[in-house]
This record gives C-alpha cells, sequence and structure tokens, in this order.
C-alpha cells in the first residue's frame, strides 16, 4: 500500500486559512488503511480547523467528506458534484499524492491542498509501524532475490549483492537498519536456492525507472471493453 502521514495541523491551516468554506476529502484506500486519512482523521482535522478559526476570530465553514478511492474516477464524481453544489472554495485531500493531483484536475479553479506527506510504498511490520518495501521502479526483480526487493531495502539500492559496508546484519548508515542484502541471503538460504546469485544477469534496463517522465499503463483489452459498453449504452438510449 502507499503509506502516508499527516501533515502537522499548522502546516495544513496554513493552506486553507483564507477560504471561507473548505471540504476535507479522505480517502478509504491506503490512507485509511496507515491511519492518515480515513473517515476519523477526516474528523480530526475538520475539527481542528474549526477550532482554530473559532480562535482566531475567522469565519471558516468546514465540511467533511470521505469517498472509497480518490484515485478513481468513478469515485471522485461524487466530490467534484459536491464541490459544485456546495459551492466550495478550497479542497483539502486526506490521500496520498495521487488523489491530490487526480482531484486537481479535476476540479478547475478550486484549489486542492494535500494534508497528508506521501512517504513510500509499504506494508505493516506491527501495529503503528510501516515499513518500506517496494520502490515501484517498474521492473520487478523480486524472482531473482527471494522476494525481498534490493532496490528499496538496500540503503545503496546495490543489485549485485552486499557493499562493504554492512557489520552484523546492519547498514554502516544506521545500526537501526538492516542489510537488505543480508536479508536477501538469509531468505534464499531458506529456499534453498543461493546459488541462482552467482547467475550472470544482463545489466538492469532503467527506462522502466521514473526518470523519464510520468509513468503509464495500458491495457488495450480493457479500452476496448469500456468503449464497447459505452456505445451498447449510448444505443440504447
Amino acid at each position: 500500500m502507499i503509506v502516508a502521514e499527516r501533515k502537522p495541523l499548522d502546516e495544513i491551516k496554513g493552506f486553507v486559512e483564507g477560504f471561507g468554506r473548505v471540504l476535507v476529502v479522505g480517502c478509504g484506500g491506503c490512507a485509511t488503511v496507515c491511519l492518515a486519512g480515513g473517515e476519523t482523521e477526516v474528523k480530526i482535522v475538520g475539527s481542528a480547523l474549526r477550532i482554530a478559526a473559532r480562535g482566531e476570530g475567522r469565519h471558516q465553514e468546514v465540511l467533511e467528506d470521505c469517498v472509497t478511492r480518490q484515485c478513481e474516477p468513478e469515485f471522485v464524481e461524487a466530490v467534484l458534484q459536491r464541490v459544485d453544489t456546495d459551492r466550495v472554495d478550497a479542497v483539502l485531500s486526506l490521500a496520498c499524492g495521487v488523489g491530490v493531483n487526480f482531484l486537481a484536475e479535476r476540479l478547475g479553479s478550486v484549489p486542492v491542498f494535500p494534508g497528508l506527506n506521501t512517504k513510500f510504498l509499504g506494508a505493516t511490520a506491527e501495529p503503528g509501524v510501516w515499513v518500506e518495501m517496494c520502490a515501484g521502479c517498474g521492473n520487478c526483480v523480486l524472482h531473482l532475490t527471494g522476494g525481498i526487493c534490493p532496490v528499496a531495502r538496500c540503503s545503496k539500492s546495490i543489485l549485485n549483492g552486499p557493499c562493504g559496508g554492512s557489520n552484523n546484519g546492519k547498514c554502516e548508515i544506521s545500526p537501526d537498519v538492516d542489510c537488505g542484502w543480508e536479508l536477501i541471503i538469509e531468505r534464499m538460504k531458506k529456499l534453498g536456492t543461493l546459488e541462482r546469485l552467482v547467475e550472470i544477469t544482463p545489466p538492469r534496463d532503467w527506462s522502466s525507472s521514473p526518470h523519464g517522465g510520468p509513468r503509464r499503463v495500458v491495457r488495450e483489452d480493457l479500452r476496448q471493453l469500456a468503449a464497447e459498453s459505452e456505445e451498447k449504452s449510448v444505443t440504447s438510449t
């Protein structure tokens, strides 16, 4: 999932304090799972903004909403309608950066502000602790490394084995950081696949990484189905 954490309330307040009517929108996806932007967090932020406005003698109406996902058109449509119906002056998105982008592209002259800092792609290590496990690099090598990502979990993103800076399974950058390659080697020992590390593999193709601009995945079969469905709908009406 995408892991995020809420921005400081003072920073959030600074974004929206000049607007008369603000809509705080949460996301029922990743932001809810990592306890940063679900219905509960929307209520907390909404209440904090109202209290701040009253304390400073400002008139500000704060509305609240939470949609299933802020990154899909069918769920965002309800937000667009509410912004128009309620004459909202600004939107505060408690979603990852994708949700902020997605809303901003569709809301025209209504500003959309980020209420969260998007951190990484990760998983829950224990209650209240999330750990990065994927860099979204676009060319997965987990079949070669026992299911543990060297790009995300090695501090230097080294692809061909541990460097000389690890000590007792820890990275030289901090005794609190596991050596990613130590994890890989121990995992592959358990799997009985350690010999795969001596196989020579071609140089990595980095063209699928994010350095060439926004990436896109296209499924032509799904596009065709959508087009056929729309055509049937038009025909039936």
